[in-house]
């Protein structure tokens, strides 16, 4: 991402991000590796592309609002869009380091 206005809108965007915790795996969603891409529009309108840990997340409601107000809560953001989708796969290898290890997954496994 280069050194813009709206390079850092999107590094804002994703780190207001990080307080949206996936409630199943106490997690927050960046960390887990659910966000694949944010994007800012004219420096007020928030793009974000993910995915969920499996299709059929009883949680998505709950997580859509959670992401939506974390987006919005960023000084001069005014609208948000979540684009939902389904490849790439969403796998253990997608977590940071920090989530494998507060999820005791071992280092190197689904890497």
């Amino acid at each position: 991402m280069e050194d813009t206005e709206y390079g850092r809108k999107e590094d804002q965007v994703k780190e207001a991000l990080e307080k949206v915790i996936d409630p199943e795996l106490g997690i927050d969603i960046v960390n887990l590796g659910l966000i694949y891409d944010v994007e800012v529009e004219n420096d007020q309108r928030a793009v974000i592309t993910m995915t969920l840990t499996t299709m059929g997340c009883p949680l998505s409601d709950m997580l859509h609002d959670s992401i939506k107000n974390a987006a919005e809560s960023v000084e001069g953001i005014k609208s948000c869009e979540i684009q939902l989708v389904w490849y790439p796969v969403w796998n253990i290898g997608k977590m940071s380091r920090y989530a494998r290890v507060a999820l005791g997954i071992p280092e190197g496994f689904g890497v």
